[in-house]
């Protein structure tokens, strides 16, 4: 159905024509036309992301009579974000309709302010139910003349513990308005509030199949250790290069951990928990709406009520408990038409809670190998060409041409090309052309072999993960302590308290001679060559833990251990 069949008044019409509204989704096909001609209750179960609030925000406005200067509707949702986010919607909705006045009353700011805007007169009051009922109690905010109430995404208001708050709301209200259910889910505490006050309510469903969830791609990629999570998480991001999305955590500990690893290895994020005041809160989630941040790492109880358009991704570094969490989750990309993926992140351990998964949302999720380095590094060489090819050319540059034409003469078309990419890529290549792959499958195959590739020799060095090191770090140290750019490096292994890394068969005595013992960030560091399991070789096996134990099994202080030095 097109908005322009619908009998919405010309004012309205205009608005959506200036927004590119063309054609209703599921649920505002039925529930716009419907409201629009009853005043009967109405529930409807619908998924975030499937146009609700034009459902019920546009009946709303076309009902509203502005020479009443008082509030006719009140929209309660969960969060400040969504209470901003459908408020800026219904204006839009409203542009046109002159003297229409809309208000937003949530916490978190100045309340002085809601009280003047209020006593100014308004249409439509969009709030969070905690404020509601303080300006309520106040008696700032008058409810009982009140045409209708929107209750919208019910299920995450009762989450978050606003029963209390929803019921003195609804008690103060008249006994002939309209109330409009709208949730994704139907828990028996939305179910109770629909019996207590909802008078034979009309029910919508719009199906799981609806156009919000069929652009909606499930995927999960399984780990063999739950320590490759973060490195997975890397990997798909690396892949999508242009990924904007949500990374949910379990925990805000884990949220912070995650959001500072992304940024110590330079992307674009921040996290989103419980332990931010609201102006920081404000000015994260400004950030991210202006695309500043790509990753916006989050707990389920932070992220509630979050409304972004055009996420690309959402990744679910955990599952959640609860299998109506991952519809929320998941119903934030694959929007208005715009494809979206969903991801997780797991174990084997998660495959039956996957399998219950796919019943819900009544789709398959797809098992996707973990991206290789070498399939990442093309993708982010192609996202590079895309980007030099598609950007735009400032034409002050014209007066540099000559000089700029005149310095790299010497270089042919291929060798400008190689040295451009070079420039703004060595980095990423060295990375991925350096670390060992992390798929499920590779790991099975690798696990009992640590023999080192035909032409290389495989060496241990006493750095590891808890001394922050990295391939990067430890390409450099080669580097450094060699002086010698061109020796071929292989695999790199870093594990938690040591590494292993190949170097090219020829370079074997470069290596042990140069590296033999020298310092890096206060460490005393070694590098000895490491020998395969079986070696008749004098070099002790490294590629095994060292056994540190003495007979009845009191610990003794491992070989060659080291400290950090004392400043």
């Amino acid at each position: 159905m097109k908005f322009s069949e619908i009998n919405l008044n010309k004012n309205i019409q205009k608005s959506l024509k200036e927004l590119n509204f063309e054609k209703a989704t599921p649920v505002q096909e039925k529930a716009i036309p419907f409201l629009l001609e009853n005043n009967q209750d109405l529930i409807s179960l619908a998924q975030t992301g499937t146009g609700k609030t034009a459902a019920f925000g546009l009946p709303i406005i076309n009902k509203v009579d502005v020479k009443k200067k008082r509030p006719q509707s009140i929209i309660l949702c969960p969060t400040r974000e969504l209470c901003l986010q459908i408020s800026k919607d219904l204006k839009l909705f409203a542009s046109n309709s002159k003297d229409l006045r809309i208000t937003p009353i949530y916490g978190g700011s100045d309340i002085r302010k809601q009280m003047r805007e209020l006593k100014m007169g308004s249409h439509i009051v969009v709030g969070t139910p905690g404020r509601v009922l303080d300006l309520l109690k106040r008696k700032n905010l008058e409810l009982n003349k009140i045409e209708s109430v929107v209750l919208d995404e019910a299920d995450e208001m009762l989450n978050m513990g606003f029963k209390e708050d929803i019921d003195s709301i609804l008690e103060g209200t008249n006994s002939k308005k309209q109330i409009l259910l709208f949730s994704a889910t139907m828990p028996k505490e939305v179910l109770k509030i629909s019996k207590n006050y909802m008078n034979k309510p009309k029910k919508i469903e719009v199906d799981s199949t609806n156009e919000g969830v069929k652009d909606l791609e499930h995927n999960y990629y399984l780990v063999m250790n739950l320590k490759d999570k973060y490195q997975v998480l890397r990997r798909i991001c690396d892949i999508n290069p242009n990924v904007y999305g949500i990374v949910f955590c379990r925990t805000r500990r884990e949220c912070k951990d995650i959001s500072n690893k992304l940024v110590q290895d330079g992307y674009n994020a921040d996290s989103l928990n419980g332990d931010l005041s609201q102006p920081q809160r404000d000015h994260v989630m400004n950030r991210f709406r202006e695309k500043h941040i790509q990753l916006l790492v989050a707990t389920d109880v932070a992220a509630r009520g979050l409304d972004v358009n055009d996420l690309s991704h959402v990744i679910n570094y955990n599952l959640p408990d609860e299998n109506q969490t991952y519809v929320h989750r998941s119903g934030r990309t694959g929007r208005a038409g715009k494809k979206g993926i969903s991801i997780i992140i797991g174990s084997n351990r998660d495959r039956r809670k996957i399998k219950t998964l796919e019943k819900t949302i009544n789709k398959d999720i797809i098992k996707k190998e973990i991206p290789k380095g070498k399939e990442i590094c093309e993708a982010q060489l192609m996202n590079l060409i895309d980007r030099i090819v598609n950007s735009e050319v400032n034409k002050d540059i014209e007066k540099f041409i000559p000089s700029i034409l005149d310095k790299i003469s010497h270089l042919n078309r291929e060798d400008l090309l190689k040295q451009l990419v070079s420039l703004e890529f060595s980095r990423f290549l060295s990375f991925y052309n350096n670390v060992s792959d992390i798929s499920s499958d590779e790991r099975k195959r690798n696990s009992d072999s640590r023999k080192a590739e035909k032409g290389f020799s495989r060496f241990f060095i006493n750095l590891g993960k808890k001394h922050n090191l990295r391939p990067q770090n430890l390409i450099g140290i080669i580097n450094d302590y060699t002086k010698n750019k061109d020796i071929s490096i292989g695999k790199i292994d870093i594990m938690q308290g040591f590494s292993f890394f190949e170097v090219a068969t020829n370079y074997e005595k470069e290596i042990l001679s140069s590296l033999k013992k020298f310092m890096w960030n206060n460490y005393k560091c070694s590098v000895e060559l490491s020998k395969a399991v079986g070696d008749s070789s004098k070099s002790r096996d490294r590629d095994k833990p060292r056994k540190s134990f003495k007979r009845g099994g009191k610990r003794t202080k491992p070989r060659n251990s080291f400290r950090r030095k004392r400043r």
